[in-house]
């Protein structure tokens, strides 16, 4: 089989993205940046972005650096200088949009969760599995991962520092529709999200966690709640919602849950807990993980995410504790090509380094991690946090 390498030129990789909103812009910025800052065996070029409005796409292609813009994923698909695909789309289009490219011969890298369902997963994985034999590579962007701080904890654990595993806990706390009278957003429709706070936010902490841990989780057991049951209707129309009366705002049915509370068990017998809400008022992204091992314990906050703590339990207890690491020397993970030590990194940088490790992988005829296999691995997790929530049911006292 040709090297990829050969495949692409030798030193140009095309790119082509589909969505151009919030994660759109994130990935942007990770694709125009990589290059100017890694030395990469293949140049990433920004070929074309795609999205359903002339006008917003082509606005965004102007501000986001792409070269053309697209209105239909499929002509993106087919356009000659387009090698790798970008999906970016709510999760109900990233099966379709993804098993197309892969079956047109093109690289995808795939936006978390990888779908809406585990049998959309199951297909898009199966997609990944016979484009590998070709040459092609799929990602998921699980792009937390990428977190310096996140990638040496994963070393750390790895190395035994903390010793034998025994406890993971996360939290993934939001605020931003915490007001009843916030619009019913895609996100809030189980149609286009397929889940709400499990699918948008467990997501990163479940593949975090089995990250960190070098496992997976082996059983769950879950409680969701929605909070506000229907909201209105944001400025335009809405496929399939029905307009209010005259005079009456029009409301429609929030169909997904607002937050998932859930306990796991790891295949090495270690116990996790995982809080995901959107109604955490006075947290807009706090992302908090710790685990415990016999060891010692690492823990990270995304809010000060240049920093670890570690507590090395085999010290003496007269000066142990949980000490500070600052991420950000040459050898720790992708500062090799930043700043100097102590001038800290942000949340874009992630991206960054998502798409570098993507073009690295494709140039090197390697698979990319985490892949679609990881995220099925994920998919079917919140699929079984959804189903013991379904079971559990509310205990209601009886009255004495």
């Amino acid at each position: 089989m040709e090297h990829p390498e050969a495949q692409h030129g030798a030193h140009g990789l095309g790119i082509g993205m589909v969505g151009y909103a919030f994660m759109g812009a994130a990935h942007s910025q990770g694709w125009r940046t990589a290059g100017r800052v890694f030395d990469l065996p293949l140049r990433p070029a920004m070929a074309a972005i795609c999205g359903r409005d002339p006008d917003a796409v082509r606005a965004a292609a102007d501000k986001h650096g792409w070269a053309a813009a697209e209105t239909d994923w499929r002509a993106l698909i087919a356009r000659d200088d387009v090698q790798l695909v970008d999906v970016c789309t709510p999760g109900d289009s990233h099966a379709e949009i993804a098993i197309a490219a892969l079956e047109a011969g093109k690289h995808v890298l795939c936006e978390k969760p990888l779908a809406n369902s585990v049998a959309e997963a199951e297909a898009m994985a199966d997609a990944a599995r016979r484009a590998r034999t070709r040459g092609q590579r799929a990602m998921v962007g699980f792009n937390y991962r990428r977190t310096p701080a996140i990638a040496q904890a994963r070393r750390m654990v790895a190395d035994g520092r903390i010793g034998v595993l025994r406890h993971v806990r996360v939290s993934y706390l939001q605020d931003w529709i915490v007001d009843p009278e916030f619009p019913l957003v895609w996100r809030l429709r189980r149609e286009l999200a397929g889940s709400g706070a499990l699918g948008d936010l467990g997501a990163h902490i479940v593949d975090l966690a089995q990250y960190l841990a070098g496992e997976r989780l082996v059983g769950v057991s879950a409680l969701t709640e929605t909070f506000v049951r229907e909201r209105p209707l944001p400025a335009g129309a809405v496929a399939g919602l029905t307009a209010g009366a005259a005079g009456v705002a029009a409301r429609g049915p929030v169909t997904v849950d607002d937050a998932a509370l859930f306990t796991g068990r790891l295949a090495s017998g270690a116990l996790a807990s995982f809080e995901a809400s959107r109604f955490a008022a006075g947290r807009k992204n706090a992302l908090r993980i710790e685990l415990n091992g016999d060891h010692g314990s690492l823990a990270f906050d995304l809010e000060r995410l240049n920093e670890l703590s570690f507590h090395d339990h085999t010290a003496p207890a007269a000066d142990s504790g949980f000490r500070r690491i600052l991420v950000t020397e040459p050898d720790h993970p992708y500062l090799e090509a930043w700043w100097p030590p102590g001038h800290a990194l942000g949340y874009d940088h992630t991206f960054v380094h998502q798409a570098r490790d993507m073009v690295a992988a494709i140039a090197a005829g390697t698979d990319p991690e985490p892949s679609f296999e990881d995220g099925l691995q994920v998919q079917r997790v919140l699929a079984a946090v959804e189903e013991s929530a379904g079971k559990n049911c509310v205990y209601t006292p009886v009255p004495a």
